[in-house]
């Protein structure tokens, strides 16, 4: 496993956005755009049975996330690792990221039948790119991160 640089915890424990990138079955990449969190070294990411990032991770577990910090396009996180789907967490933490963009709980847009699903990326690399910029000056206490 390869751990975060600690400068880039502040990045995912704020509202910045992330990309996901999956395999689809023909080996081109589907990419989404994603809420995130941070569990030590591993990145937390919400989504639902049956979408296109889910099956893509059920089938091949290899992903990346990309993160490039708002106002700072020439800066960027990039994590690749292997996932792991469960159901286990997975409304708390959807609720826990409505909190953290929104600030409110719960996350009111899940519809009927729909089955939340927590992937949870380990990453086995790191790259990091002029990030010093873009985490300068951020206070963690307006982070606005709830407890997970």
């Amino acid at each position: 496993m390869t751990s975060l640089p600690p400068e880039v915890h502040a990045l995912f424990d704020g509202k910045e956005f992330v990309t996901l990138c999956t395999l689809l079955p023909d080996g081109s990449p589907h990419l989404t755009v994603l809420w995130v969190a941070r569990d030590g070294d591993d990145i937390l990411l919400s989504s639902v049975e049956g979408r296109q990032n889910a099956k893509a991770l059920a089938r091949d577990p290899r992903a990346t996330v990309l993160l490039s910090p708002q106002g700072h396009p020439y800066s960027y996180v990039e994590v690749r690792g292997t996932t792991t789907l469960t159901h286990d967490g997975a409304r708390e933490l959807i609720d826990a990221l409505h909190e953290k963009y929104h600030w409110t709980r719960p996350y009111p847009y899940d519809t009927k039948g729909e089955v939340r699903v927590l992937i949870r990326l380990t990453p086995t690399k790191v790259v990091v790119r002029d990030i010093a910029r873009a985490v300068a000056g951020r206070d963690p206490s307006t982070a606005g991160t709830p407890n997970l």
